[in-house]
């Protein structure tokens, strides 16, 4: 497997990045061909589908996207913690999908700005 485990290099190269655009969570029992196309997230639960896909901004529960551009390997351990916590002291709700490469961090669109912030002390 490959990517980095290093949480150090994590923190100090994690560069993250935020999508343009809102994402909404929404949960189905049977998501149409349609649905699961256009979601960037797809989870499957015994209580239904959840999928992340694209929302208006002004959307209640509208969430932005910030991509950690580090490859980090599935066997780190603490970069997920780090950033939790790191956001959670500024009261900011953060959902951390993780893919192959990247760790993709959902937070509240009205405080994507402050998330940045909050990830970038990390990196210093």
């Amino acid at each position: 497997m490959s990517g980095e485990t290093d949480l150090k290099t994590l923190l100090r190269t994690m560069q993250p990045e935020v999508h343009a655009g809102a994402y909404e969570f929404v949960s189905t029992t049977h998501p149409t061909p349609e649905e699961i196309a256009s979601a960037i997230v797809v989870v499957r639960e015994d209580e239904g589908v959840t999928l992340v896909r694209p929302a208006a901004e002004s959307t209640a529960d509208a969430m932005a996207c910030i991509t950690l551009t580090v490859h980090s390997s599935l066997q780190a351990v603490g970069l997920t913690a780090a950033v939790a916590t790191a956001l959670a002291e500024r009261g900011i709700a953060c959902n951390v999908v993780a893919g192959f490469h990247h760790d993709h961090l959902f937070v509240p669109f009205a405080r994507r700005t402050d998330a940045l912030e909050a990830l970038a002390a990390l990196t210093r």
